[in-house]
């Protein structure tokens, strides 16, 4: 199994929708996507992740399942910080501040941090991973400890049209390890592909493993410079 998450392109916030420069990245990876062998396209309902679908799915002719799981991982978390400041997504927080506290980078009880513990993240984390693993399962793979257990060996390719955020909860399951690990180590420019491979060492026992994370060449191929993201230097 192939699965592609792909991060909207170049947004504007204001109207949850794309930047003129968004529709020109979605138009590029419209070329890269649309000519694969797609076994089943997923969208966030969220504008700016269907606006992106939108030029792929009208160049292959198909249509994608909007899925509301697939929405950015916005829980507003109370930023220790900046005095208590409540912010608009859990991750957006300085390095110094975070890294005092270990238990955030276990993969068991991150959610146990305060910051995290009073909005109930792992509520809201546990609902996005249950409908991932039924879309895993209905193509055969199963969670069994921190691996799959392969019911029936596939070569399909799955495409997720969603979020950063979003996309480092799914790939902190795949991967087994907190959130807060990926929010914190990757960045992933607008309208970039993350492409995420099966593997069975093992016949009928499957993990996963990233090939390539944040890739751009679509972009890059045609001499357009990525949108400017996650690469603050404040």
């Amino acid at each position: 199994m192939k699965i592609l998450l792909i991060r909207h392109g170049d947004p504007d916030y204001t109207v949850d929708g794309l930047t003129e420069t968004g529709r020109r990245e979605a138009a590029l990876l419209a070329e890269r996507i649309a000519p694969m062998d797609v076994t089943e396209y997923f969208v966030s309902t969220m504008g700016r992740a269907m606006d992106t679908a939108r030029p792929t799915l009208e160049k292959a002719g198909r249509e994608a399942l909007a899925c509301d799981w697939l929405r950015e991982f916005g829980i507003p978390v109370h930023r220790p910080d900046k005095g208590g400041e409540l912010s608009a997504v859990p991750w957006d927080w300085l390095p110094q501040d975070w890294s005092a506290n270990p238990i955030l980078l276990d993969r068991e009880r991150w959610h146990e941090h305060p910051v995290f513990a009073e909005m109930d993240l792992k509520s809201a984390y546990d609902r996005v991973i249950e409908a991932f693993e039924r879309v895993l399962a209905r193509y055969g793979y199963v969670r069994q400890g921190l691996c799959y257990r392969v019911e029936r060996g596939s070569s399909d390719t799955l495409v997720f049209f969603c979020h950063f955020g979003l996309a480092c909860v799914l790939m902190s399951q795949l991967m087994n390890v907190s959130p807060m690990v990926l929010w914190h180590g990757l960045a992933m420019a607008p309208s970039s592909v993350t492409t995420i491979y099966s593997e069975e060492r093992r016949p009928g026992i499957a993990s996963f493993r990233a090939s390539a994370v944040g890739d751009v060449s679509h972009l890059l191929g045609r001499g357009v410079e990525p949108s400017f993201a996650a690469r603050r230097e404040d």
